[in-house]
């Protein structure tokens, strides 16, 4: 016995794959919501969700092969795309804001005076910010940064699973990165 709307998605895939456009833009009309709703629930942005939601129908229309409507329904397979697309992106904004606040959190190297001073300033700043966090995540940040440990000597030292590490030290950097460029402004 066949889900309901297997039927559905498998006249609907014969006909995109056929290169029926007007397949493809039922398609669209029909699960537009569902991986808007998603995209936007992963990356809370709306131009960034409308953008992954249409690489997603681009890749659909572009790679209709791709679904195999025997292994599950097209509402499955357009939202499991829009899920790890929207995951990817905030992954990857996250790891832009880590390297743009990795050298504030370390230590300044001896320059000329003016250099000096700004650096101080800039590290006490910092400084200032990482007392604010809570001490859980605080407490992380400090031995991953300040101590130089790894995320599993930082998840030893402090007795916890390493993905809890990560997420504190993830939290944390967040924080520190939103907090530092508000006062920047």
């Amino acid at each position: 016995m066949e889900a309901p709307g297997t039927t559905d998605d498998r006249l609907l895939h014969q006909r995109v794959v056929g290169g029926d456009e007007s397949a493809l833009g039922e398609v669209h009309d029909r699960l537009y919501p569902l991986v808007l709703g998603l995209a936007l629930r992963v990356t809370r942005d709306r131009v960034v969700a409308e953008d992954i939601v249409q690489e997603v129908f681009v890749t659909f229309w572009e790679r209709p092969l791709a679904f195999d409507p025997d292994r599950g329904s097209l509402r499955s397979w357009l939202a499991t795309i829009a899920h790890r697309r929207a995951v990817d992106h905030v992954r990857t904004e996250e790891r832009h804001r880590v390297r743009a606040l990795a050298p504030r959190l370390a230590d300044p190297e001896p320059s000329p005076m003016e250099d000096w001073v700004l650096a101080a300033d800039e590290a006490a700043r910092v400084r200032l910010a990482v007392s604010r966090l809570p001490s859980e995540v605080r407490e992380a940040i400090e031995l991953a940064y300040y101590r130089g440990r790894t995320y599993r000597q930082t998840a030893e030292d402090l007795g916890l699973p390493e993905g809890t590490v990560k997420s504190r030290i993830r939290l944390g950097l967040r924080r520190l990165a939103d907090e530092l460029a508000e006062k920047e402004v």
